[in-house]
């Protein structure tokens, strides 16, 4: 159930809602704690607030975290999104793929939208369902055997599928009937043994 909506400003709430992201707040959760567009304005002139990005604040006592990058992305999908492919790939530390762009997969009903996607976003459509998810600090990721197998559907290079997949298996975090779209999208490149 959601708390009502704060008649003043209650830094309190708004520090409650920022400790769970990192020290972000999105423009709406920082209205239900009291806070309008003009008093967040203050704040940042008075330097106890940052905006990184249109629609998302920072409360600039938080410790910067390690994937804030990632916490912004999160945020500007409404929460809706799942942090995929190869970014996934990279929070779990499978093969040595680099990133460049956070991989953020949207509901599929969010398809037709009309978004103003942030620089630095590559969006995904598809339903991601809740065991099919993971945390990693404050944002949700794929799960690996997930993320490969999205991976895979991407055409992600085949040496770092095939690396990522071996990782995988030699972890333990896999089983190989779990990378069933790995193996297909390696059979033309020699499959998925060494």
């Amino acid at each position: 159930m959601q708390a009502p909506k704060a008649t003043r400003p209650d830094w309190d709430r708004l520090f409650e809602i920022a400790v769970g992201q990192a020290g972000y707040v999105t423009t709406k959760q920082a209205a239900e704690a009291g806070y309008s567009t003009h008093l967040l304005r203050k704040h940042i002139q008075a330097g106890r607030v940052t905006r990184p990005q249109r629609g998302i604040y920072r409360l600039v006592h938080f410790p910067v975290g390690e994937h804030e990058e990632l916490v912004t992305a999160w945020l500007w999908s409404e929460r809706a999104g799942v942090i995929s492919h190869q970014t996934a790939l990279s929070l779990h530390g499978l093969s040595d793929v680099l990133p460049t762009q956070v991989h953020l997969t949207l509901p599929a009903s969010w398809l037709h939208r009309r978004l103003r996607v942030p620089t630095g976003i590559v969006l995904h459509h598809a339903d991601v369902p809740p065991e099919e998810r993971c945390w990693f600090g404050p944002v949700p990721a794929t799960i690996g055997s997930r993320t490969l197998s999205d991976c895979a559907k991407d055409s992600l290079s085949p040496e770092l599928l095939r690396q990522a997949a071996q990782q995988a298996l030699r972890r333990g975090l896999l089983s190989r009937s779990e990378l069933a779209d790995v193996e297909t999208a390696l059979e033309p490149f020699g499959g998925l043994a060494e």
